[in-house]
């Protein structure tokens, strides 16, 4: 009996450590998984606005207004994947109600104005060029229309939502469908030259109208300032907090019982909240130039610059939402192009080298063969190292072989699985003891640790001190920065 009990024990926990870690709190769905997978990706501002020079076009300029000299959307979508953007977000319409497609709800469009003779699409055009260079598209419709004369009315809501529907109908599979805050105010309004206040938590019908989102562009990731698929981070600096949770809970204003776009302000933003009820990741948006639109006066953030973003972004399990902002021949300019080259290769060079990619590598537990520590270097973030289900305590460490010198690291947590790690800590070995060169909190789809200075060292720990249950780590790497 005593040898038919130990056994069954022993089958228990062989099956056990066959088995995958059980799911922890709030999990991304397949699309939030796509977009994770992006990092970064662009949204483009082109519209009567930028031949004002203005940042917000008020919604009276002529149709004719809109006339680039030299549209080249091929120009503009390589210059992107130059810089390592990996989708594009073209704005179809933004405040100022102009469409820049053929639209049939609003005379208020591109046909109208000398571009291609009135026969022009520009959302085609981007969209065609994004894809045959391999990148997503999606589109930003604003709500706001201070064209419109019917904004405000019961009658725009359709309006609105027959845009939305032409835009997901014509323009293929959609990597994400993007709204902001701004809602209501002063307009042209079709000459009314007023301002209109509309009630954000209800003028926009926004259950239903992101049904139909849902509906006609299911794997279209919903942005907006909370949410639903992915929030703002809170800021337009392009940075999360240090600290970066994935999930969170959006909450309702005062005396309503939704929460809407036009809530920018969650002091939880940047942060995120710690076992938040919905996987909300942030996203990080920041103009390549100091606006949004193009200004002659401006000019491009350095590589340098645009590098700590990614950094600060990425690196803290957000992506990052680099704008595009076409002059008015209807390209980048030329210090725009550059500086997202020399970007671009910046972070393909840095991370083309794990330097621990042949390490030898031992851990304190480890759940079973299948889930064994040697996965976090095999360069495949769907194999990860996991512990027993009552271990949330663990280390892992490396013997380099020989002298490394780096001033990077990279943490990914397997996060089909949900958000676990909670604290941590990274060694290395120095005059022959071990060195705290790191401490931190959360890890989430990637963590990218910038120490103060190169370190050179033969040997590294990882040290997971706190989690509520068993650990999951998919990527480990060490990487020395390329000027």
């Amino acid at each position: 009996m005593k040898w038919l009990m130990l056994t069954f024990l022993s089958l228990s926990a062989f099956v056990n450590a066959q088995n995958p870690p059980k799911p922890y709190g709030a999990l991304p769905s397949k699309r939030q998984l796509a977009w994770h997978d992006l990092e970064i990706y662009g949204l483009i501002h082109f519209t009567p606005t930028t031949f004002e020079n203005k940042e917000w076009g008020f919604g009276d300029a002529d149709p004719k207004t809109f006339n680039p000299t030299d549209f080249n959307a091929d120009q503009i979508i390589k210059a992107a994947k130059a810089g390592g953007l990996k989708g594009i977000i073209l704005v179809a319409k933004h405040h100022d109600g102009f469409a820049l497609w053929p639209t049939k709800t609003t005379e208020y469009n591109i046909s109208k104005s000398p571009f291609k003779g009135g026969e022009g699409d520009l959302v085609r055009e981007i969209e065609q060029a994004a894809r045959k260079n391999g990148l997503k598209f999606g589109v930003y419709c604003s709500p706001w229309d201070r064209n419109n004369a019917k904004y405000g009315t019961s009658e725009y809501l359709s309006i609105y939502q027959a845009q939305l529907k032409e835009l997901y109908s014509n323009y293929g599979e959609l990597f994400m469908s993007w709204h902001d805050g701004a809602n209501g105010g002063d307009g042209f309004y079709g000459g009314a030259k007023e301002k209109r206040s509309i009630d954000n938590t209800t003028y926009y019908d926004w259950n239903n109208t992101w049904a139909i989102t849902r509906k006609m562009q299911p794997m279209a990731n919903i942005f907006s300032d909370i949410g639903l698929d992915i929030r703002w981070v809170g800021n337009e600096n392009g940075n999360a907090a240090e600290t970066s949770w994935a999930t969170f809970t959006p909450l309702p204003p005062e005396g309503k019982n939704v929460a809407v776009p036009g809530q920018a302000n969650y002091p939880q933003s940047p942060e995120g909240i710690r076992n938040g009820k919905f996987w909300m990741p942030a996203e990080c948006d920041v103009p390549l130039r100091k606006g949004w639109f193009f200004h002659p006066q401006e000019s491009p953030k350095t590589p340098e610059t645009l590098f700590d973003l990614y950094l600060k972004s990425v690196g803290r399990g957000a992506d990052l939402d680099l704008g595009l902002a076409p002059d008015l021949r209807g390209q980048l300019r030329e210090d725009d192009v550059a500086a997202l080259k020399v970007f671009g290769d910046m972070v393909k060079h840095t991370f083309e080298n794990n330097l621990a990619k042949n390490a030898t590598i031992t851990s304190s537990n480890m759940r079973g063969k299948n889930y064994n520590a040697v996965k976090i270097l095999d360069s495949d973030k769907l194999s990860y190292w996991a512990t027993s289900d009552d271990v949330h305590q663990a280390s892992i460490e490396m013997d380099l072989k020989s002298p490394k010198t780096f001033d990077i690291i990279s943490l990914q947590e397997y996060i089909p699985l949900g958000q676990r790690i909670e604290n941590y800590n990274i060694e290395i070995f120095e005059n022959d003891a071990w060195k705290t060169i790191y401490e931190g909190t959360s890890i989430g789809a990637k963590r990218l640790i910038k120490l103060e200075s190169p370190v050179t060292t033969s040997k590294i720990k990882l040290n997971i001190t706190k989690s509520p249950v068993c650990v999951t780590l998919s990527e480990f790497g060490i990487y020395k920065k390329t000027e």
